[in-house]
């Protein structure tokens, strides 16, 4: 049985409460699904403000999914768990086609970057359909190849803001994808960090040459993974503060109701 996040159940300590990895802050959260142009159906969930009030929208297209990647990579279930409620930010995160995680597995197969077109302009779209303003694209490793081949094209180039890429290994993309987003003049802001397993800071600083638009931030310590507390807290930091157009230092405690996932 698939876990309904709208079933947690909040508790007020009464006194302030660390931000920790599993600390789930308030929100109002949904299982979803996506229905891509060639018919398949892809499982998400939306995490949106309590309150209603959304500065920004995060359409979140994980790892690869070959290599353990899926919706609940860590940095993407922190933002869902934290960013509604620090910085109200709303946080779509989904399956592409043939991946699977707790949420469910999504239909279709892996198809190396290609049909996953498709699950991007589905996540997108309803993120319009739904009203959700102030739409960016946050990539991490193979997400990042989706948003720079993808997210400066039509029919998306007209429908999101810009893009926030974490860890990109510049596989797929390529410097022609580069350029179109040059053309287009939409922020991008790309994190790095200095000990990545296939992109580090001197070599991206190069390639992302091509995007004179593009903000490299270079990230010491960290690494493709982003592991530890430390480093997923500057990402998410980082993606708050380009999407929200001021600089943000998210909180690290919290005064107020938290769940946690049952056992």
């Amino acid at each position: 049985m698939v876990f309904d996040p709208a079933a947690l159940d909040y508790v007020d300590a009464g006194t302030p409460v660390a931000v920790r990895a599993s600390t789930i802050l308030p929100a109002v959260r949904e299982n979803i699904e996506l229905k891509t142009a060639d018919g398949l159906t892809l499982v998400g969930e939306l995490a949106m403000p309590a309150d209603g009030v959304v500065k920004a929208t995060l359409i979140m297209l994980h790892p690869l999914p070959t290599h353990g990647g899926f919706m609940d990579s860590h940095v993407y279930k922190k933002a869902s768990y934290r960013l509604p409620a620090l910085a109200g930010i709303a946080v779509l995160r989904f399956n592409t086609r043939g991946t699977a995680s707790p949420r469910g597995t999504s239909g279709g197969t892996f198809e190396e970057g290609i049909g996953e077109r498709l699950d991007v302009e589905a996540a997108v779209q309803f993120a319009v359909d739904r009203g959700l303003p102030n739409r960016w694209l946050i990539g991490w490793s193979f997400g990042t190849e989706l948003v720079l081949k993808y997210g400066a094209v039509p029919p998306l180039a007209e429908l999101v803001e810009g893009a926030v890429l974490l860890s990109p290994p510049l596989h797929r993309a390529d410097d022609a994808d580069l350029k179109t987003w040059a053309s287009q003049g939409k922020p991008l802001t790309v994190l790095v960090p200095e000990f990545d397993d296939y992109l580090q800071p001197p070599a991206a600083t190069e390639r992302f040459a091509l995007v004179p638009q593009a903000r490299l931030v270079a990230v010491d310590g960290a690494k493709h993974l982003w592991v530890g507390e430390k480093y997923a807290g500057r990402a998410l930091n980082e993606i708050a503060s380009t999407v929200l157009g001021t600089p943000v230092e998210l909180a690290v405690e919290w005064h107020g109701p938290v769940a946690a996932l049952p056992a």
